[in-house]
């Protein structure tokens, strides 16, 4: 009689063993004297295709999904019905051509006017069945005050803003104008862009929409366009418009359409609370583009960035969809954000997906209703989760969905675990830890080789960055070591198992040596593929612990392989012994995993290095390797996470030395590349992000007179020295960390300056005043104070709440800001003004202290050693003095201004109010 040898082995598919093949082993003797195994490796040639061919896969993926954009058409094509891109170009031609046209300036004023009346003519033409208002509604002040996010001790203050809203409803339908669908963008720019991206690009894309939609006959609901102004400093349009304007309480439904980037595919990166809008659109929409993991991202405040949808949210309880353009993230808010850089397809792409949408939302019988909020705190089980597939097809499920489906999967793959264990017995357990063994090395070895890199390139490189131009370089910096370090990893843990195994196996007897060594081999190459789904096993338990939406990723790559690995590997007897993986395993495994996700780790990865440019918020505040660890760590985490089950395939090859060398030639031609110069870091097209701010500092006071300082500054939002900027420029900047300047709603640690030919450009009378009139000291201390900014219509002043517990602020005719709690952050609370030409300035501010005691414990700034000041004040000017304009001049093409709503403009003052005044 024959005599099987027991193998202990456990599987997440399978409480069974493998399968022999009798092509493979042959036994021909009692007690196992005679034995044959054939050889377990497998060919180099075999593995290193069937990598090529997984990569090459994971690339056409992500091209179609992300870069296959439709033909754009013309007006004939489009019809009166349709949506033409080139229709759209006009538009986003004529705004770029005015050049930035920010909040104030006389561009967005010829910007709002060519918005208008290209309203009033979509209203002139259209169908003889719709009504088509057109309104230019003007708000004179308002205060936005929410508390989430970025607004976080904060106060946003706007004055004398412009918008155009044009609304569309059927006629014979009396309920229409109460039941509305918002589509809003923004008109204004910063003052460092034209904005063909952000957001003129949208813009266009509404109006064209617009006009199609005039045309269109048989809605139920009224679809309103707001082209708001005052969404770069702070959401200030979207807010006065919910808050003021009458139609407010007519909107079930709120659509946003932004940019942070310029062209390619506009995705739904925000959806909900409330499911009905991402569930209509995924049904109708042509190429629908949209992934819940960016909603992950943007909510969890890794990216530091809010949009009108928040306000649409949060203050008026809408439910909706947010679109934004995602692609050269780089040129975000800098000179590159132009015509030029917007690729053919991108406006056709969002407004055929937008038109389809509203013309299904405007004929459905009913829209959402119900406040957004309280949705949220319920998202639990109502919440959507959205993903598309190659850009044609989009999956949407409810969470409580999602709850059952993931509970089912966990519950069947831990019960077949303790099965497969309780069968495998100790050998089992203890294979099992040393396969978890091999992932952990993976993850150490991967992180530690990528971040390595990481660390050491600021101090080769002439900048921190140098891959922000070409981002292909990473493959080279951090994904090739990356790469190298998982290899080695699960290659010492395969290396610990089979040792395991050789004990086991010494023990029975059963086979010669050399067949057993062959066995252990195949044994192990199994133990560490079967460990790749334990650690996503892990991270779908995580997940759905803490009802994160993307998941489902965790899912799509547990169950395939799983699934793969049970049908052609496992059986149920109990007595089989180990074989080579199949590749058909490998393949049918990876393929709905790679179809799902691929394409998202590109993109995701390739917009995280365009937000490296803008990476240091406060700048010099970050070590300059810290924007390199995110990215490197980023790329480890990719490839331990999906290399794992093709990497368990390697061992029983001859590709390891081949890997090995592949990565280590390209790691090496890639860190030549960067340490040579040859490929620049900035180019014209992809800049870095600079400021350079004439200031005018007025904070010091010696002996009870101001102490005036005049200079320029210049310094970079993108981490790393200006030393080559500097030689270029000349002109006398020095540069070091000897001089923080306070800008009040952020600071620069690093950054250079000249004191040079600074007196011309500006005068004495610019400069703002706080003004103490009154100082009252009884029960509770109240000072009164007059805020005259001598004509900025855009400034920010820092409250001290160290030692103020409330404060009051007013113009000359309301009050703008109640007293109330207000929140902070470090001990400020920041106030952030933005208007029109007609703003008011000058203001009064009545501030109430708080108790001798508590102030006593916060006199001193901690990180300067100084008294900190009662109030902190910067009013900008969008004006040019002498000194800057020739330091702009002298700006290297690889750099560009930098606009955001907290830095200042060209011209800045600063001024402050001591405590003990």
């Amino acid at each position: 009689m024959r005599r099987r040898t027991e193998i202990s082995s456990g599987k997440p598919s399978s409480a069974s063993r493998e399968p022999s093949s009798e092509s493979e082993i042959d036994r021909k003797d009692v007690g196992g004297a005679k034995a044959r195994v054939n050889s377990p490796r497998r060919s180099p040639f075999v593995f290193l295709t069937l990598f090529a061919l997984i990569m090459y896969s994971s690339w056409s993926v992500y091209q179609h999904q992300f870069q296959n954009l439709p033909a754009p058409f013309t007006a004939e094509k489009a019809g009166k019905r349709g949506f033409s891109e080139i229709e759209a170009l006009k538009h986003v031609q004529a705004l770029t051509d005015l050049g930035p046209h920010s909040v104030g300036s006389d561009a967005l004023d010829l910007a709002f006017e060519y918005v208008l009346e290209a309203a009033k003519k979509i209203k002139e033409k259209a169908h003889w069945e719709v009504d088509v208002d057109v309104e230019a509604f003007h708000v004179r002040s308002g205060a936005n005050q929410m508390a989430g996010g970025l607004f976080m001790g904060k106060t946003l203050l706007y004055s004398d803003l412009n918008h155009v809203v044009l609304r569309i409803l059927p006629k014979f339908e009396s309920e229409a104008a109460q039941n509305a669908i918002l589509v809003s963008s923004h008109i204004d720019t910063v003052f460092s862009t034209g904005g063909a991206g952000d957001c003129s690009s949208c813009i266009a894309v509404m109006l064209e929409l617009a006009r199609g939609i005039s045309q269109w006959a048989g809605f139920k609901h009224a679809v309103i366009f707001l082209f708001n102004t005052g969404e770069e400093e702070g959401l200030n349009g979207a807010h006065s418009f919910i808050t003021q304007h009458p139609w407010n309480e007519t909107i079930r439904m709120a659509i946003d359409l932004e940019a942070m980037g310029i062209g390619g595919k506009s995705g739904i990166f925000q959806a909900g609370p409330h499911p009905w809008a991402i569930e209509n659109f995924a049904s109708v929409a042509k190429y629908p583009s949209g992934q819940i993991i960016a909603q992950d991202f943007f909510s969890s405040g890794a990216i530091k960035s809010a949009t009108d949808f928040q306000v649409y949210k949060e203050v008026a309880g809408l439910s909706g969809l947010d679109f934004a353009y995602t692609d050269n993230s780089a040129v975000y808010h800098t000179k590159n954000d132009k015509l030029e850089l917007l690729k053919p397809g991108s406006l056709q792409h969002l407004g055929e997906n937008m038109l389809s949408f509203l013309i299904h939302s405007a004929a459905s019988p009913h829209l959402p209703k119900g406040n957004a909020m309280e949705q949220e705190e319920n998202k639990g089980q109502n919440a959507a989760i959205f993903f598309d597939i190659l850009g044609t097809y989009m999956v949407v499920f409810r969470q409580n969905f999602a709850n059952m489906l993931y509970n089912s999967v966990i519950i069947q793959s831990l019960l077949i675990w303790i099965t497969s264990l309780l069968m495998g017995g100790y050998p089992a357990a203890v294979s099992l830890a040393l396969s978890c063994l091999s992932v952990i090395l993976m993850w150490i070895l991967a992180l530690g080789f990528s971040v390595l890199v990481a660390f050491i390139l600021p101090f080769v490189s002439s900048s921190p960055l140098p891959y922000v131009a070409n981002p292909w370089l990473v493959v080279g910096l951090f994904a090739a070591p990356a790469l190298l370090g998982a290899l080695t990893g699960q290659h010492l843990g395969y290396l610990f198992l089979q040792t395991y195994l050789s004990t086991v196996y010494s023990k029975r007897k059963l086979l010669a040596p050399a067949i057993q060594a062959d066995l252990i081999k195949l044994e192990s190459e199994r133990w560490i593929y079967k460990a790749g789904s334990v650690q996503w096993l892990i991270l779908l338990v995580m997940g759905n612990y803490y009802k994160i939406g993307s998941s489902y990723l965790a899912l799509v790559w547990l169950v395939p392989p799983t699934f793969a690995y049970g049908l052609l590997e496992a059986t149920l007897s109990p007595a089989r012994l180990p074989k080579p993986l199949k590749l058909a395993t490998l393949l049918m495994g990876l393929a709905v995993p790679i179809l799902i996700s691929a394409g998202i780790f590109i993109q995701l990865a390739g917009t995280v290095i365009g937000t490296m440019v803008r990476f240091d918020r406060n700048p010099g505040s970050t070590p300059e390797w810290l924007g390199n660890v995110i990215i490197a760590a980023f790329i480890a985490a990719v490839i331990c996470l999906t290399l794992v089950y093709l990497l368990s395939y390697v061992h029983l090859s001859g590709a390891k030395r081949s890997i090995v060398l592949a990565t280590c030639l390209l790691f090496g031609l890639s860190f030549t590349a960067v340490f040579l110069g040859i490929v620049p870091p900035f180019t014209e097209d992809t800049a870095r992000a600079v400021n350079v701010v004439h200031v005018v500092d007025t904070t010091g006071i010696f002996e009870g007179k101001q102490d005036i300082s005049s200079y320029v500054s210049l310094f970079s939002t993108t981490p790393g020295k200006l030393n080559k900027e500097v030689e270029q420029i000349k002109e006398g900047l020095t540069c070091g960390r000897d001089k923080v300047v306070d800008f009040v709603a952020f600071s620069v640690k690093y950054g250079c300056w000249t004191y040079d030919d600074t007196e011309d450009g500006w005068s004495e009378s610019d400069i703002p005043l706080l003004h103490v009139y009154r100082d009252v000291k009884k029960k509770a201390r109240v000072t009164r104070v007059s805020v005259d900014t001598k004509g900025s219509i855009r400034w920010v002043l820092a409250v001290n709440t160290e030692e103020i517990e409330d404060f009051r602020f007013e113009d000359n005719s309301e009050e703008l800001v109640q007293s109330g709690i207000k929140s902070s952050v470090d001990g400020w609370h920041i106030i952030q003004f933005s208007g029109g030409k007609h703003s008011p300035t000058i203001f009064n501010l009545t501030l109430i202290w708080k108790s001798e005691f508590t102030q006593s414990a916060h006199k001193v700034d901690g990180e300067r050693g100084e008294q900190r000041p009662l109030l902190k004040l910067r009013t900008d000017w969008n004006r040019l003095t002498p000194k800057t304009e020739m330091v702009l001049e002298k700006l290297p093409s690889w750099c560009s201004l930098f606009g955001k709503s907290t830095s200042p403009h060209t011209l800045a003052f600063l001024t402050s109010l001591p405590v003990d005044f």
